[in-house]
């Protein structure tokens, strides 16, 4: 059985979500959200989301990781500030040994809900139904538990092919 971290990067709010996946069997463990204070400098807010994660990847110990990639949108500090928390995301996971999968957003929409156009209610109801045990914390952690349904997906299926 394989103990999968998800984890969607952001600098506002990080959300992350742990499944344990026996095959095609998923199951719940644990989800949140770190949040960081925008009037806290950046640096104190990195420190912040990594301290945060290295506590829930201590709390539940994943043997996997894997993490949505960093998309482009109008403000180049905004994509520049995500890529920072992305990187401290990645950091906090290598630490500890941890393999990392990487997934496009549009890929995890299509593996959670079957269309890689699904909104952000699509993926979060999808998720609700595949962990029906879930008390989601937002929509970052539903987004999370998605990125981890889909490596897990994709674990059971290179198992299969091998």
């Amino acid at each position: 059985m394989d103990v999968v971290i998800g984890l969607d990067p952001g600098l506002a709010c990080t959300g992350w979500g742990v499944i344990a996946a026996d095959g095609n069997r998923l199951s719940h463990v644990a989800n949140g959200q770190v949040r960081t204070d925008a009037k806290q400098p950046l640096p104190a807010r990195l420190v912040r989301l990594e301290e945060a994660l290295a506590a829930v990847i201590a709390a539940h110990g994943p043997t996997e990781a894997a993490v949505e990639e960093v998309f482009l949108n109008d403000n180049p500090q905004s994509t520049l500030k995500l890529g920072q928390a992305r990187g401290v995301v990645l950091l906090v996971a290598a630490r500890q040994g941890i393999a990392v999968g990487e997934y496009a957003p549009r890929l995890v929409k299509k593996a959670v809900v079957g269309t890689g156009g699904a909104d952000k209610a699509q993926v979060h109801a999808m998720v609700q139904r595949l962990l029906p045990s879930a008390k989601i914390a937002g929509a970052d952690a539903a987004d999370a538990l998605a990125v981890a349904i889909t490596h897990a997906h994709h674990l059971a299926s290179a198992r299969r092919v091998r």
